[in-house]
């Protein structure tokens, strides 16, 4: 197997043998309705210069969701470090959000609501803090995320509480009741923290007091998926996403409401398919929203006038990343695709592996991803696989494996790349 992430010959598959003339076809794609737009094919894929990320404060890095093209300073990575950040997943809890990184200080929560912090060069751990109510009996917690600003660590968790701690000493400098569990990471932009609850409620509150300072209420749904989108912020507007397939534009200082839509495919009969939950991020780009849900509908959303500009029948549970003119989407089926950001064209497609068993079709295999990091899209697996893809053809470059199940991207900050597991393992490569 090519190293990934160590190894001699390099990171990411350096020195695997080049591609056979011709265009690859898997012998699985004749199984997707997604395919390459003639009118691409002679256009080549331009993707911003990368850029370094010095922190990464947020689930999705930033408020927007927007990375395009993130650096690193090195271009071979090996392990460096891994330790325990707590519990793992298990049956009633479970880890549904990236660790953050902000001013050295790696932040964790894991699945029994303790929040973590760690020296970013070493792994030692700095502090940990419980965040369990003294009078709660309930042991499901299903959640909890991070975000941070200025010196200030936000929460949120399973037992409906919004927490602030103080991120040099763990103090705890406000806790705020809200009207149901959260299952994904806030987002703070400006002095507002904002949250969504399992409920499909957007809450904002004042990231220095907990006040709450408006809320919006979506459709409540029966079935969605464990976990949820954090709102992307930007330019004003908030996009939440609910498990309904609803989307809304909300004004950050009110939470008007400017513009909705859902997300709803056509046609699905099948029992999870239906499910129209939008569990990946939002993604606020410039002038466009661009989002995906479960029931099969990728679309591009004008952010002033909630216009849509171009709508895709595929869809999935990842978040998009845009990335310069393409947005690349790990759908449900397994198809790491990339679009043109513009108009949704199909400019590449590859299958990943959709079975540990593939002549029986049996064990299906589940990547989370695309994260575009130093010219390579990363994307993992339950199995502890991860695979690198060209950006530019979609040709597999790499696999590696590492230590447990992926079911999160990994953060970047730095020159360092870090995979959380589902068995609760912080893994740094630098």
């Amino acid at each position: 197997m090519t190293g990934l992430l160590a190894g001699c010959s390099g990171w990411l598959g350096g020195n695997e043998a080049p591609p056979l003339p011709g265009e690859r076809i898997s012998v699985l794609a004749l199984q997707s309705t997604v395919q390459p737009d003639l009118e691409l094919s002679d256009q080549r894929v331009i993707l911003p210069e990368p850029e370094p990320m010095v922190d990464w404060p947020q689930n999705g890095g930033i408020p927007s969701h927007a990375l395009h093209h993130v650096g690193l300073d090195n271009d071979v990575l090996k392990q460096d470090w891994s330790v325990g950040i707590g519990d793992g997943s298990m049956d009633d809890n479970l880890l549904l959000n990236q660790a953050i990184i902000a001013r050295g200080v790696i932040f964790t929560i894991d699945a029994s609501a303790e929040v973590r912090a760690f020296a970013a060069t070493s792994g030692k751990r700095i502090w940990s803090l419980e965040l369990t109510p003294e009078d709660e009996e309930d042991s499901t917690l299903l959640g909890g995320g991070l975000a941070y600003e200025q010196g200030i660590v936000y929460a949120t968790t399973g037992f409906a509480e919004v927490v602030a701690i103080d991120a040099p000493s763990a103090t705890v400098l406000w806790r705020t009741q809200v009207s149901a569990p959260m299952r994904s990471a806030p987002t703070v932009r400006g002095g507002r923290v904002f949250v969504i609850t399992v409920d499909n409620q957007t809450i904002a509150l004042n990231a220095m007091t907990g006040e709450t300072l408006w809320n919006h209420r979506g459709a409540s749904e029966g079935a969605s998926f464990i976990g949820g989108a954090s709102p992307a912020v930007d330019q004003g507007v908030v996009i939440s996403a609910y498990s309904t397939g609803e989307m809304y534009a909300l004004r950050v200082e009110n939470g008007q409401v400017i513009w909705s839509d859902a997300l709803a495919g056509a046609g699905r009969t099948d029992a999870v398919s239906a499910i129209a939950d939008i569990r990946g991020l939002p993604v606020i780009d410039d002038d466009l929203v661009i989002a995906t849900s479960n029931a099969g509908l990728t679309v591009a959303i004008d952010l002033r006038t909630g216009y849509r500009v171009w709508e895709l029948e595929a869809g999935g549970i990842q978040s998009p990343w845009v990335a310069g003119d393409y947005v690349y989407l790990l759908t449900n089926t397994n198809d790491l695709i990339a679009l043109r950001r513009k108009t949704g064209q199909v400019k590449w497609v590859t299958v990943l592996p959709r079975f540990v068993d593939p002549e029986d079709q049996e064990e299906p295999i589940v990547w989370t991803g695309p994260v575009l990091v130093g010219d390579r899209l990363i994307v993992g697996n339950e199995q502890g696989e991860v695979m690198t893809v060209s950006p530019y053809s979609g040709d597999i470059l790499g696999k590696d494996e590492v230590s447990g199940p992926i079911t999160l991207p990994p953060s970047v900050a730095g020159d360092s790349l870090y995979f959380l597991t589902a068995d609760a393992d912080l893994i740094a490569y630098r």
